[in-house]
């Protein structure tokens, strides 16, 4: 089940598809070829596979003469899923025959582990080929600290945010992406506030009411007006008041469909009070674990640990 992460993320790149390219450059280091236009262009895949196998997004690049020069399979990844190991170099190699130019993967995954997991090359079989998808997580989205550059590159203070905004300069690295959300109309300032929001622990999360209400009671604008007022429904209000329960609930139903859905593919059943007992948990982390779990298990019990 897509989650609010996920799709805010996809919509990040459809809507700015011009970013994916810019931070394979800058980010990754990658020797873009020299393109004119960036545009998404079909992500289904089933003309030659199963029709299961759908990337997040596609992404073409053309030159001067519209002559494509590199196709962008673009999938965000929120949670270690073993079956990518096999579909993504089958995204490759069909978009690459349907489209006569080179491909690559390109994984937007937040998560540490998840994104070492992500950047990891899939052999093909015995060694004599293999397909190394290029990774945006924590270990190369950069720390943005500045609310002025955060106004200037705010698709990418999104990102820091999701990816340091848990670490040493999380509170400085948050504060700087929702100042940066002031340039965005409300509709998707509300979004990607509810993304930060979401991915932040607790006390990141009690650190930050507590920053923004003691700078209330200080008269220091710390925000503009628009986005301190989007701060004090989405935040403020909705966690004393439990308004943004439908969205922690939206977010635990997604963990819980991932864990089932790998402990089927892994062959796993559940007893009717195992299954019970996954769909009552209410942690996150516990889920997490339970996901991460999945790998090399062989019975519930192992996983359910």
């Amino acid at each position: 089940m897509p989650t609010l992460e996920h799709n805010a993320l996809v919509e990040m790149f459809r809507e700015h598809p011009e970013l994916a390219p810019r931070l394979l450059a800058t980010l990754l280091h990658v020797e873009v070829p020299p393109h004119a236009s960036v545009a998404v262009v079909e992500s289904s895949l089933d003309q030659l596979i199963p029709v299961e196998y759908r990337a997040d997004l596609v992404l073409e690049l053309r030159d001067e003469g519209d002559a494509l020069v590199l196709a962008i399979v673009l999938e965000v990844q929120r949670d270690v899923d073993p079956d990518k190991k096999y579909s993504w170099p089958a995204y490759v190699a069909v978009v690459r025959a349907r489209k006569r130019c080179d491909t690559i993967v390109l994984v937007v995954a937040p998560d540490a582990g998840v994104a070492a997991w992500a950047a990891e090359a899939i052999d093909l079989g015995l060694g004599r080929g293999h397909v190394a998808p290029l990774v945006l997580g924590p270990a190369v989205v950069p720390e943005i600290t500045d609310p002025a550059d955060a106004v200037k590159e705010t698709e990418l203070a999104v990102l820091s945010a999701m990816a340091h905004g848990n670490g040493p300069s999380g509170l400085t690295v948050v504060e700087a992406a929702l100042a940066g959300l002031v340039r965005l109309d409300q509709a998707h300032a509300m979004v990607y506030f509810q993304v930060i929001w979401n991915g932040l622990r607790e006390p990141m999360r009690q650190a930050l009411e507590a920053l923004v209400m003691e700078r209330q009671i200080e008269g220091e604008a710390t925000f503009p007006p628009s986005l301190q007022r989007l701060m004090d429904r989405c935040k403020l209000e909705g966690v004393r008041e439990g308004r943004l329960e439908g969205v922690r609930e939206g977010r635990l139903a997604g963990k819980r469909d991932t864990l089932l859905r790998l402990l089927a593919r892994a062959g796993i059943a559940l007893t009717e009070g195992e299954s019970a007992r996954v769909q009552a948990c209410t942690d996150v982390a516990t889920l997490d674990r339970w996901i991460e779990n999945v790998l090399g298990a062989k019975t519930a019990t192992e996983v359910l640990s």
